[in-house]
């Protein structure tokens, strides 16, 4: 377990080190690049050859959309058990998110004029979903769900297929119960670029949702600008801050809960107020690891990803915590420490609070999105809301009146900026 001490000679350049480890190399950029653009420039042919050059998938055009009897067939061989966890995950998702619906308003301005702003859907999406050895299906309901109550009209999925070109039965299952029928089974780099650019047999998307992995992350970051990316959400992260009173059994197995999700570049962290802790989870982990079945994967992230830092108190958890800006933050810390660690952490995706509030609980049942940023990009943006998926109009009306008022400002900026015509359409009106 390498580990860090707060204070230390070179601690802020170490951790700053190991945060870049997530970042993309430049061989990943320009191979993502390269993919875009071929993409971009052959369509259908480029997907078919990209298809079973990374994942095995012998595809054409024709097979590219998964049929809507194939979601339907995938849902009558769902297991009740399964059913009744998406119906009430979906209800939890749903509750929180409906309270977060934004509301059309109009009011006056100081020149008595009317002002306002309007929430639209947008109008076209596409949503990747990981595939591979992790079916997300919570990710759908997670994305799916917000995309609904915005009421967004087109909503396209994208995920992986394997080598005989088939789509997990339970995230076909799960699309289908979410009431998803546009679903094609290509993903990935390529995935990206046909729904930025669009093909022959598949429409180019407004906006791109969803998590992916550290390639699938560039390729979104590459495509912005042609088309909207609903944030950068890479390989998974969890901090766990722990002081005397939290349990170490709890601690090693919400880490190594995170570390399994098995592309090998998730970052985890565990902060600490006293050796004795670092020391006891520690021993946690390598005794839970015995008790998993992907413990392979995991030791890979804890050989690569995992960090321990030992800080002297929460203030200094709190600032390390600031700077990385966990996707995912876990504080194991005295209820009379929360309120203010609580406040002064202001970069994290999510925070859960106390010793029972495990992570899997925000990946798949307390209501917010699982959608969070990664890769220190919580400094600058949120979770996945159900804003994301809509656009808002700033709406202005003037009558004679108010524009007369307005009037001697406006001529103020156009003469300051040398802008006449501006002034002038606004005198032209009062004549």
């Amino acid at each position: 377990m390498r580990t860090l001490r707060h204070g230390s000679r070179n601690f802020r350049s170490q951790l700053a080190a190991f945060c870049r480890g997530a970042a993309p190399s430049r061989q990943m950029q320009a191979a993502v690049a390269a993919i875009l653009d071929d993409i971009r420039a052959r369509g259908d042919t480029a997907i078919v050859h990209h298809a079973a050059r990374i994942d095995g998938a012998r595809l054409t055009p024709a097979r590219f959309r998964v049929k809507p009897s194939e979601l339907a067939r995938a849902a009558k061989m769902l297991p009740p058990r399964d059913r009744i966890a998406l119906e009430v995950a979906r209800a939890s998702v749903q509750a929180y998110n409906r309270l977060t619906l934004p509301r059309d308003w109009m009011g006056s301005n100081r020149q008595h004029a009317r002002v306002g702003e309007k929430y639209d859907p947008i109008r076209r999406i596409g949503i990747n979903i990981p595939g591979g050895q992790v079916p997300l299906v919570s990710t759908v309901v997670m994305t799916v769900t917000l995309a609904q109550i915005a009421q967004v009209p087109e909503i396209a999925i994208f995920t992986p297929c394997n080598r005989e070109g088939r789509v997990a039965d339970g995230l076909l299952a799960t699309l289908h119960l979410c009431g998803v029928t546009e679903v094609y089974r290509i993903g990935g780099i390529y995935g990206v670029g046909a729904m930025a650019y669009g093909t022959r047999t598949i429409p180019a998307v407004d906006k791109i949702f969803g998590p992916s992995n550290a390639y699938v992350c560039e390729a979104m970051r590459q495509v912005f600008g042609t088309v909207g990316v609903g944030g950068l959400p890479g390989p998974s992260e969890l901090m766990v801050i722990a002081d005397g009173t939290a349990r170490p059994d709890y601690a090693a197995a919400d880490l190594l809960a995170q570390a399994e999700h098995g592309s090998g570049r998730e970052k985890i962290y565990l902060v600490a107020t006293a050796p004795r802790v670092l020391a006891a989870v520690a021993a946690e982990i390598k005794a839970q690891l015995k008790l998993i079945t992907r413990a392979g994967i995991v030791r890979r992230v804890l050989a690569s990803g995992f960090l321990a830092i030992e800080v002297k108190t929460l203030d200094q958890a709190a600032e390390v915590a600031n700077y990385v800006a966990p996707e995912h933050l876990e504080l194991l810390v005295t209820a009379r420490a929360v309120p203010r660690l609580s406040e002064k952490i202001t970069t994290a995706g999510a925070i859960m609070i106390g010793n029972d509030t495990p992570t899997a609980l925000g990946d798949f049942i307390a209501g917010p999105s699982h959608v969070l940023p990664t890769g220190r990009s919580g400094r600058f943006s949120s979770g996945l809301r159900v804003t994301d998926f809509m656009r808002r109009t700033s709406l202005m009306h003037y009558h004679r009146t108010s524009l007369r008022r307005a009037a001697p400002v406006v001529a103020a900026f156009a003469a300051m900026e040398q802008l006449d015509a501006h002034g002038r359409s606004v005198e032209i009106r009062n004549r």
